[in-house]
């Protein structure tokens, strides 16, 4: 931590004293015309940004009346400044107080700095100001990132080949392959050939009813109270595999993919005791081949690549071949008992029927698809337009708790759209944010709407795992903000906070920033306009070292989450960010 005490002691001296500007004051009242040399000198302890008209007349500094020049560029900004777009006489003038030379001769298209006072813990700011929120230049000093551990290729091996989500994949894949291998071996000399149908049509409905099951919002927010619900005084150790429950997905394909190996072999064995003649239901054969069609379909677009590259039409197959495979399941089953009912000596369809495994896997996953349309319903809305990237869309039809998500559209039939709540303070209502990312996105922003359908109940988000720990660094970049507000304004949980994002202030306004601070009044926000993108994983390790922090939580973009993630976990650090199927 000694790599932190010089900037410490630098930030002591960005705020002025006031018993200093008072002298100062007192030697102008006594004719001492300031010059510029020596207004410059004082903003070496008190930068201009600060500044308001009264302030700066109280302190001595120059007006409009007084100024030697004329402003010749009135969108000259602090910004300007920083990106060295000034003459050096312009930038000498600017270091005066730029904004209040443009308030004075009346620049039309003036913008509010993002750059605001420098508030510590305990210290009063002046009067004038209401804002206790800052924004922070990446420090000078940072500690330096030690050294990632194991090898190369072993790093690579579990931190992005094989992860959490790879292994909850095998684990289930692995165990049905083995069920898979003994069936076969057990069945290999039965006549007609292979393992009951009904049997490969039990695991398939199985392996169909688990896929479903652990996407299920109910299930997942079981999942989560009970994970969360790990105590402090747990080994660390187990908090921090505890904390990587948002993998579940990798048990949803891994179920998907599944299913559709027991489906393979069950339309092999259909096929083959149809040319055998041991089974004569040419229905049978079709449905067969048009539902190991759907499932192909479903498995083939839900690679990343493919779905990224066109998510709508993964939802559109995900959706509707879902349901018409399950469908076309029902008739199949019903179909194939059918045929059994005829034999000589078999049972009635009724019983059958009964007695049939994959009749009630269906039946369960038949009523877990309609569960969530029969809470569809259209709301009002009152969007908050907070600047040309964001808008803030409030919603008051019912109370939602922390770190719940929900899904809004304007086509309940065509896409569904992921946000995180944040609470109101009086939790009667709750308020999303939508930035700019997208045709959809950019819609809602330039023709804000008054009403959305949402279906199903909120569901919990990757950050309410950060209970199980006793301290942890937020990082975020953007509207990313959103889901950690929905967090850290109703839990008061000991965090750091790293925003990045570009003009904050114009982009969120102030309610936001003054929210980011209520939970951590040293958070770092970063405007990336002012300073360019920073290193996120240095200043996530910085801040995971000067706060002795449990964990890191990333909410950004996939390949920055990525970064963070691999650059904290490759160095033995917690880290955990929302992935690609979370």
């Amino acid at each position: 931590m000694a790599e932190a005490e010089p900037r410490a002691q630098d930030g002591q001296s960005e705020s002025l004293d006031f018993h200093e500007a008072e002298a100062r004051h007192e030697s102008t009242a006594l004719g001492s015309k300031p010059s510029l040399n020596s207004i410059h000198t004082a903003t070496e302890s008190f930068r201009p940004e600060e500044l308001t008209l009264g302030k700066a007349q109280f302190l001595g500094y120059p007006t409009e009346q007084s100024l030697p020049f004329k402003s010749t560029n009135s969108n000259s900004s602090y910004e300007d400044l920083e990106k060295g777009g000034l003459e050096k006489a312009d930038l000498e003038k600017s270091i005066v107080a730029p904004i209040l030379i443009q308030q004075e001769l009346g620049a039309q298209d003036y913008e509010k700095s993002d750059v605001a006072p420098i508030v510590r813990r305990g210290h009063t700011p002046n009067a004038s100001y209401n804002s206790n929120w800052r924004i922070s230049m990446p420090p000078n000093e940072m500690p330096r990132l030690p050294y990632k551990r194991e090898r190369k290729f072993w790093r690579g091996m579990r931190h992005n080949f094989y992860t959490v989500y790879q292994r909850l994949f095998s684990v289930v894949f692995i165990g049905n392959m083995i069920a898979f291998v003994i069936e076969l071996v057990l069945y290999k000399n039965s006549r007609p050939f292979g393992p009951p149908l009904g049997n490969v049509a039990t695991a398939a409905a199985a392996n169909i009813l688990g896929a479903i099951l652990i996407r299920q919002e109910y299930v997942i927010n079981g999942l989560y109270a009970i994970f969360c619900a790990t105590p402090h005084w747990v080994p660390f150790r187990i908090r921090r595999m505890v904390a990587k429950l948002y993998h579940f997905g990798g048990v949803h394909s891994g179920c998907a993919i599944s299913a559709t190996a027991w489906f393979i072999l069950y339309t092999a064995l259909v096929t083959k005791q149809y040319a055998d003649g041991d089974f004569n239901e040419p229905a049978v054969i079709a449905i067969t081949y048009i539902l190991l069609a759907l499932f192909l379909s479903i498995c083939i677009l839900a690679i990343p690549k493919f779905r990224i590259f066109s998510h709508n039409t993964f939802e559109a197959v995900h959706r509707f071949a879902g349901w018409i495979a399950v469908a076309l399941f029902w008739v199949e089953i019903l179909l194939v008992l059918h045929a059994q009912s005829n034999l000589p000596g078999s049972d009635s369809l009724g019983l059958l029927v009964i007695q049939a495994s994959a009749f009630w896997f269906l039946l369960v996953i038949t009523f877990f698809i309609i569960l969530p349309w029969l809470r569809l319903r259209k709301v009002e809305a009152f969007p908050e337009v907070l600047s040309p990237h964001a808008v803030r869309i409030h919603f008051k039809h019912m109370k939602i708790g922390p770190i719940l998500g929900i899904q809004i559209t304007h086509n309940p039939m065509k896409e569904w759209h992921a946000f995180a709540s944040i609470p109101e303070k009086d939790g009667s209502s709750f308020s999303l944010i939508v930035s700019d990312n997208g045709d959809w996105t950019k819609k809602q922003i330039m023709q804000p709407a008054h009403s959305y359908w949402i279906r199903g109940i909120p569901i919990t988000g990757v950050l309410r795992m950060a209970m199980v720990f006793k301290r942890v660094v937020v990082v975020t970049t953007g509207s990313g903000i959103g889901p950690c507000l929905s967090m850290l304004v109703s839990y008061p949980l000991p965090c750091r906070i790293l925003w990045s994002t570009p003009n904050p202030l114009q982009t969120y306004g102030e309610d936001i920033l003054q929210q980011v601070t209520k939970a951590d009044p040293d958070a770092m926000i970063i405007n990336t306009r002012a300073s360019g993108r920073p290193d996120m994983v240095a200043l996530a390790y910085h801040l995971y070292l000067e706060s002795k922090a449990e964990a890191v939580f990333i909410i950004s973009n996939p390949n920055l989450t990525r970064k963070v993630v691999y650059g904290m976990e490759s160095r033995g650090i917690p880290a955990y960010g929302p992935i690609w199927d979370s």
